[in-house]
C-alpha cells in the first residue's frame, strides 16, 4: 500500500502538485495533511454490485474444505511430536483464510455473497479452535463453566459456590441455556455447549454485519469491518470457548445493532425495539460482567453525546435514548447488588497490578521479577505476523480516524478540514460514528497492556470490545483512501492482502501454540491428557465426588470436572496451596493449617519436577516462589509424616490420604 501515481487519490495529488515549489516543510505538511486528513471525494461507498457468485462460494467452500483437513493433520502430527506439524496446520490456516478475505473484501461482490463468506470464515476459525480438542473442553475457561454446568444439572439449583470462579455463579446464563439444551435433546454437555457456540458464533458474525451496515450504509464497509475484528486477539480462540463471554458479547452486540436499528423507527415500532433493547440488556446483566459494563459505556456515552449534540432531535428519539442508557447502566449495578458485590475482589487485584506494572514501565522503574517469567516466545513466524498485523492496524487507524469522523459531518461541511470544525463545534449526524472513533484509541492502550505480564489479561479483555470501533475506523480507511473510486492494480489489491495479513494476526496471537501437541508442564490445555483425566476419573470412582482435594492448577480442573471433587485453592485462611507443595519441609505453620482445615485429600503430580512452567507458575499467577522449579524431594515429603497415607500411585501422580491428621490438631 504504498503511494505512487495509480496509487494517490485525486484529494492527494492535488495537495502534491499545488505543494510544487514550496519548501519541503510546507511541502511535508500538506502531504500528511493529505494522507491523514479527513477527504472521502477518493472513495465512494459502494460500486455497482454483480449477482451472487455461485461458482465463487464453491469453490471457496472446497478450498475451506481442503484447508480444515490440513489444519487436522497438523493437530495429528502435533500429537505425535512430528517436525511437520506446523508446515501443515499454517499450511491450512493461510489457505483458509486468505482466499475468504480476499473475496469478502473485494469491490463489487454481492452483499449475499460477503455475508455468506464472513460465516464460512468464522465458523471455519472456531472448528480450528473446537478440533484441537474435539470429544472435551479443554480450556482453563471452560473447565469452571463446565463444572458450573454440571453443577446445575445434577442439583437443579442456580448460585452453587464455586472455588476455581468465586463470581462465576453470579453469571448463570451460559449454564442455563446449555443445560436446557441438554434437557430438550438429551446431548451431552459437550456436545451441546458446541452446538450453542456454533450458533452464537454465526449470530455474532449477522449482529455485527448489520450493526456496520446501518452505520455505513454500505455492506461493502460493513464486510470489510468484520474482517478486521476477526483480527482481534479474543476472536479465534477466547470468544470461542465455552464461557460467559462468548454469551456475553453476542448479546452485546445484539443490543448496540438492535437499537441502532430503531434510529428512524417511531411510534410503536420504536417501543417494541426498546422492549426488545431491555431484554437483552437484562440478560446480558445475568451473563458477562465486562460485556454488561461495556454496554453501560457505549449507551451512557452516546445518550451523553447526542445531549451534546447541536441540531434538531425528536423527544421521543432522545427519551428513547436516555432509556437505554439509563437500563444499561442500572440492571447491571441492581443485579450485582442483589447477589453481592463480587466484581470488586475479582476484577481489582487484576486491574491495579496491570496499571502498576505498566506505569512502572512508562516511568522506567525497574522490571519486576514476574516480568522475567512470563510464558516463552512464540515461533518467529508467529510473532512477526502478529506485529505486521498490529502495524497495518495502526496504519488503517491513522489513515481512517478523521475520514470516519467526516462520515458523520453534516453533508455540506465535505471540503477539506470543514467536517472537523463541524465535529468541533458540535454538529453531526449520528454519534455511535463519533463514539466509535473516538473508543479506537483504546486499540494502543491494549497494545501496550499486552506487553506486560501483569498487564496482558487487561489488554486482552479490552481488545473484544475496543475491535468493535477498531473495525469501523479501519474499514472507512480502506474504502475511502486505499482503494478510492475505481480501485485498480495495487489499490487493489494491496488492501486487500492487507485484510488477510490482519485476519492471519488475530490467528497467530490468540494462543502461545495452537497445535495440538505432548504433555508441557504448567501449561494449561497443553497439560491436559490421558493420565490427568484417568485420575481424576478414578477418585469418583473409588473416592465417590464430593471429597475435599487440593492440587496444583490443571489438576484442579481435571478433578473438579471428570471427578466431581470439591477442590479448594487454599489449604486455609493465608495459605495457598503453592506454599504447601513448594515447601522443602513442612513447618509447624503449614502442618497446623493443614490438620486444622477440611482437606481430604492432595493430589501431588511428580512431572511438575521435569521442567520449569510454561506458563511461568505451577498453582496460581500470584504464587511467590513463581518460577522457581520444583523437586521431587518437596512433593513427596508427605511420605514422612504420620497421619498422612499414600492411597494412589501411578508411577507419576500420587494421591495422599490426609484424613489422620485433623484427628491430630
Amino acid at each position: 500500500m504504498a503511494f505512487c501515481d495509480e496509487g494517490t487519490t485525486p484529494m492527494t495529488r492535488a495537495h502534491l502538485t499545488a505543494a510544487t515549489g514550496t519548501n519541503p516543510l510546507q511541502t511535508g505538511v500538506q502531504f500528511v495533511s493529505a494522507v491523514i486528513g479527513p477527504d472521502l471525494h477518493g472513495g465512494s461507498s459502494d460500486a455497482p454490485t454483480r449477482p451472487v457468485s455461485c461458482e465463487w462460494i464453491a469453490a471457496l467452500c472446497l478450498t475451506a474444505a481442503m484447508a480444515l483437513l490440513l489444519v487436522v493433520a497438523g493437530h495429528a502430527a502435533g500429537r505425535r511430536s512430528n517436525d511437520v506439524a506446523p508446515l501443515l496446520f499454517w499450511s491450512g490456516v493461510v489457505l483458509l483464510v486468505v482466499p475468504i478475505s480476499l473475496r469478502t473484501g473485494w469491490p463489487r461482490v454481492a452483499r449475499g455473497e460477503r455475508l455468506f463468506l464472513l460465516f464460512l470464515l468464522a465458523e471455519a476459525l472456531f472448528y480450528c479452535k473446537a478440533v484441537y480438542s474435539p470429544t472435551s473442553f479443554i480450556g482453563h475457561d471452560e473447565f469452571l463453566h463446565w463444572v458450573a454446568a454440571d453443577d446445575l444439572l445434577t442439583a437443579r439449583r442456580l448460585f452453587l459456590s464455586n472455588p476455581l470462579l468465586p463470581i462465576g455463579p453470579a453469571y448463570p446464563a451460559l449454564e442455563i441455556l446449555t443445560t436446557a439444551i441438554v434437557d430438550l435433546t438429551g446431548l451431552s454437555l459437550f456436545a451441546a455447549g458446541t452446538l450453542l457456540l456454533v450458533i452464537l458464533k454465526g449470530t455474532f458474525v449477522a449482529g455485527l454485519f448489520l450493526f456496520y451496515e446501518k452505520l455505513s450504509g454500505s455492506p461493502r464497509t460493513s464486510a470489510i469491518a468484520c474482517l478486521v475484528y476477526m483480527g482481534c486477539t479474543t476472536f479465534a480462540v477466547f470468544e470461542a470457548m465455552f464461557s460467559y463471554e462468548s454469551l456475553g458479547v453476542v448479546l452485546c452486540v445484539l443490543a448496540i445493532a438492535v437499537e441502532v436499528a430503531s434510529r428512524d423507527l417511531d411510534g410503536r415500532p420504536r417501543l417494541r425495539a426498546l422492549g426488545l433493547i431491555a431484554l437483552l440488556l437484562g440478560a446480558l446483566a445475568v451473563t458477562h460482567h465486562l460485556s454488561a459494563a461495556f454496554a453501560a459505556i457505549y449507551f451512557g456515552a452516546l445518550a451523553g453525546f447526542e445531549a451534546l449534540r447541536r441540531g434538531p432531535m425528536q423527544i421521543e428519539a432522545r427519551f428513547a435514548m436516555g432509556a437505554t442508557a439509563l437500563l444499561a447502566i442500572a440492571l447491571p449495578f441492581l443485579w450485582m447488588e442483589a447477589h453481592g458485590n463480587l466484581l470488586t475482589g475479582y476484577l481489582g487485584p487484576v486491574i491495579e497490578g496491570g496499571f502498576r506494572t505498566l506505569l512502572g514501565k512508562i516511568m522506567g522503574a525497574p522490571t519486576p521479577r514476574s516480568e522475567h517469567l512470563g510464558p516463552p516466545a512464540q515461533p518467529l513466524g508467529m510473532r512477526l505476523t502478529t506485529m505486521v498485523a498490529i502495524l497495518l492496524l495502526a496504519l488503517g487507524l491513522a489513515t481512517g480516524f478523521f475520514r470516519s469522523l467526516a462520515t458523520t459531518a453534516p453533508s455540506s461541511a465535505r471540503a477539506g478540514w470543514r467536517p472537523i470544525q463541524d465535529i468541533l463545534r458540535r454538529r453531526w449526524r449520528d454519534g455511535r460514528i463519533l463514539l466509535l472513533t473516538l473508543l479506537a484509541f483504546g486499540f494502543p492502550i491494549s497494545v501496550a497492556f499486552r506487553l506486560t505480564s501483569a498487564g496482558w489479561e487487561i489488554g486482552n479483555r479490552m481488545g473484544t470490545f475496543v475491535f468493535i470501533a477498531v473495525g469501523l475506523v479501519v474499514a472507512v480507511s480502506i474504502v475511502h483512501f486505499w482503494q478510492g473510486r475505481e480501485p485498480r492494480g495495487w489499490r487493489l489489491i494491496g488492501p486487500a492482502i492487507a485484510l488477510s495479513v490482519i485476519v492471519m494476526g488475530g490467528v497467530t496471537s490468540s494462543a502461545l501454540d495452537p497445535i495440538r501437541g505432548p504433555y508441557r508442564v504448567a501449561a494449561d490445555q497443553q497439560s491436559v491428557e490421558p493420565m490427568g483425566i484417568e485420575t481424576a476419573l478414578w477418585t469418583k470412582q473409588w473416592l465417590a465426588a464430593g471429597n475435599r482435594f487440593t492440587a496444583d492448577r490443571v489438576n484442579r480442573l481435571l478433578l473438579a470436572s471428570y471427578g466431581r471433587q470439591d477442590v479448594r485453592v487454599k489449604i486455609a485462611a493465608g495459605v495457598d496451596t503453592a506454599r504447601l507443595f513448594e515447601a522443602e519441609t513442612l513447618g509447624p505453620d503449614d502442618f497446623w493449617a493443614l490438620a486444622r482445615s477440611d482437606i481430604d485429600f492432595l493430589l501431588v503430580d511428580l512431572r511438575l519436577c521435569t521442567a520449569p512452567p510454561v506458563l511461568g507458575f505451577y498453582f496460581e499467577p500470584w504464587q511467590v516462589q513463581q518460577g522457581k522449579p520444583l523437586s521431587s524431594d518437596m512433593l513427596l515429603k508427605f511420605d514422612d509424616i504420620k497421619g498422612i497415607t499414600r492411597i494412589y500411585d501411578n508411577g507419576w501422580i500420587v494421591i495422599y490420604d490426609v484424613r489422620g491428621l485433623h484427628g491430630n490438631s
